[in-house]
């Protein structure tokens, strides 16, 4: 559903929002092999605002020279 992958040198960030069965959406953020963040929101706003916090932080990330993969 969304999905960006950000990569500095051996570094990667990935930020993720996925159908969870009947029982809403997974938000879940990732940095190189540890998540940081996951969660389970049945609530459709509460999606759209990970998303769009997602695609501040991607845009903030592309700033100091991360790059999408």
């Amino acid at each position: 559903m969304y999905q960006r992958e950000l990569r500095n040198a051996a570094h990667t960030w990935r930020f993720t929002i996925r159908q969870a069965d009947a029982v809403g959406w997974e938000v879940r953020e990732e940095r190189d092999s540890q998540v940081v963040r996951q969660v389970v929101y049945d609530d459709w706003h509460r999606v759209e605002r990970a998303r769009m916090t997602f695609a501040v932080e991607a845009a903030v990330l592309q700033e100091t020279g991360w790059t999408e993969s």
